[in-house]
Order: C-alpha cells, then structure tokens, then sequence
C-alpha cells in the first residue's frame, strides 16, 4: 500500500508543476482534466502526509519510551502513543477505501428516466413524487436540472419523464438509483381505502461525449412532429419536438422541451448517445462480473431496489437491508443516507473482490 501511496503523491506533485506551465491553458480540455485530477490526488496525498506524520510519531515515542524514566511523562507518552496508533489504524481503512478504482463514469454528469410501471393512475402520481424527490435533491446539491421530455398522465403525475442533471461527481452518487421504485399507500383514487403497490422505474445514465460511444448517423433515422403537454402556445405551431430512431438497436428517442428543433435535436442525440453506452457497458460488466455480479452496482432496471410505505413511514433499500422511518423528510429530498450507505457497501464489495482477486 506504501508503495501505491508513494506513486500517487510523485504524480500528485507532477501534475501540480504541469497546471502551473505557462502553456498549460492552451488546451483547455486537457488543463480541465489536469486540474482534476489534481484535486481528486490532493484529498489523498494529505491523508497519507498525515499518515507518515502519525507513523513518525509513533516511532520516536517508542524510542523515547525506552530511555524515558520519569513515570508521569512515561504515562503522558503512552496515553499519546494509544491515540497515535488508533488514529493510525483509522488512517489506514480511510486509505485502503480511497485507494479502491474509481468508476470511470463518477464524474459525468446524468440523463434520468422516470417512468410510471405496474398500477395504473397510482404510478403515474407515484412517478411525478419521485421526480419532485429528486429535484429537490438536485437542489440541496447545488446542481442544474434541464428537462429533456415529459408525458404526462391525466390523473396527475408522469407516465414518463426524462431530464439531464450536471454538477460535480453526478453519476457517483445518483447511479444507485437505478431500478424499480415500489410505494404502498391508499391511492386518492381509492374509495374503500386498501392499500395498493404500485411501481416506478427510475434509469439513471452517465452522459457520454462524441469520443466515448462509436455512432454512425447512417443508422439514425430523424423524425420531427409537433410537440404536446407543457411548453406554451408554441407548442401547436411549429415541428420543433424531435424523435431520434436507432435502426441496430431499436432505440427510440424523443425530445420535445426545447422550443427550437436544432435544440431538441441536440438533446436527444446526447440521451441516445447514454442509452448506447449504458447498453455497451452493462454488457462489459456482465461479462466482467459474471457469478459474482455487484448488488450494489447492477444498476438493473428491472430490479426492485427500493419500498416507501406510507402506512408504517418506512423507506427500505432491498439491496443493502437498510431502513429509514422518516419517510416524509426523504420525499423531500433527504436521500444521503441511502447513498452513504449504499457507497460504503459498495466499497466493501470492492475490497472483498480485491482481497479474493
């Protein structure tokens, strides 16, 4: 692990003298890559500063220990001796946890999918509660939220909605949202008051540049129709919503918010973009994982991830055991519980295949 560290802070301070080149601006692209990461080395270049500082310590109070024979300094040395070492050990676990590969994907920013599954009305109406979940998620984060397309349902509610989040380390923290969202509540809809299960699937997507997906615009055929549903009075006037087909795969995309056609067609190529690359990239991690698939990381779809019943209060993640009985405050957007909880698994996963591997 030292000798991993000690790679790290030599590349750490390379790059530190790279940035501050009187050229290093001239490639902005490149100069945005350097300068993170050099942050992202930063955080653990410190911890191990730390780390040596504390094993130096340890070190020269032992050494001390040994000539020392004045008893109350004996003991305010081994006092101190306990919480270096405990402070050490702690160091240690933060620095195997940072030491872990990152996702490549963590830093891109998002396209998310909601859409209302099984339960009719109650679906739709428990579609539209996620998506206000979210946005106020996105707020406490200090991130942008651009809506991409919207079908919404007549009772209240979406029966689709897609949109786009940017911001700093996006797709790491709202990749484990990925799955089938399941309430029980009485639905407002409902006169005998039962309750119901009702569903939602929630796909989150890394966004992808022109360099990370192969696309031939031969195998892409453009549609353009008049747009529906919120968007003003223009919406009944112009061909500005734009449907995207892609013929090998089958994949449809559609974008209708923008009020030009050049701007909905934009959007839909980045979403198609993403869905080809999630395609080609949960094939490469069903091919790398095989038996040993992550729970945590499957990222399926059509995997029941969460339950939010309304009777008890309750919020469970299935996939980590983990329940929450605040279930107002996390419709509200307090969902960084379920993602601590669900990195540090995570985590765990990865250091037990890294110990097995």
């Amino acid at each position: 692990m030292i000798d991993k560290l000690q790679a790290i802070k030599d590349r750490f301070e390379e790059v530190g003298q790279l940035i501050v080149q009187p050229d290093a601006m001239s490639d902005m692209k490149a100069y945005s890559k350097l300068s993170k990461e050099y942050k992202d080395l930063e955080k653990i270049v410190k911890h191990f500063d730390e780390y040596q500082n504390v094993s130096a310590n340890i070190n020269s109070t032992k050494e001390m220990l040994k000539t020392e024979k004045d008893e109350d300094f004996r003991e305010m040395a081994k006092a101190e001796l306990d919480e270096l070492e405990t402070r050490k050990e702690e160091l240690e676990e933060e620095l195997k946890v940072m030491l872990i590969p990152k996702d490549p994907d963590d830093h891109k920013d998002v396209i998310m999918e909601i859409r209302a599954g099984a339960g009719g009305d109650e679906a739709a109406i428990f579609a539209g509660d996620l998506y206000r979940m979210y946005e106020r998620f996105i707020d406490t984060k200090n991130w942008t939220k651009e809506l991409i397309s919207l079908n919404e349902a007549s009772s209240g509610g979406f029966k689709e909605i897609v949109f786009s989040v940017s911001g700093e380390d996006v797709y790491g923290t709202l990749k484990f949202e990925s799955g089938v969202h399941r309430v029980q509540r009485v639905p407002v809809t409902e006169s005998q008051g039962r309750v119901h299960t009702s569903a939602a699937s929630v796909a989150v997507l890394p966004e992808v540049e022109d360099v990370d997906v192969e696309l031939d615009m031969k195998d892409v055929k453009k549609d353009t129709y008049r747009a529906s549903g919120a968007g003003g009075q223009h919406v009944n006037k112009t061909e500005s919503a734009v449907r995207l087909t892609h013929i090998p795969t089958g994949i449809v995309v559609e974008c209708q918010d923008g009020r030009s056609q050049h701007k909905n067609y934009d959007k839909a190529l980045t979403v198609l973009r993403s869905r080809l690359y999630e395609q080609e990239l949960k094939k490469q991690q069903d091919e790398i994982a095989g038996a040993r698939k992550s729970l945590v990381g499957s990222a399926d779809r059509s995997d029941k991830i969460r339950t939010y019943n309304y009777p008890q209060g309750r919020v469970t993640d299935h996939r980590i055991g983990y329940s929450v009985h605040n279930l107002p405050t996390v419709m509200d957007g307090d969902l960084d519980d379920f993602v601590e909880n669900l990195r540090i698994a995570e985590n765990a996963e990865k250091l037990q295949e890294g110990s097995m591997d």
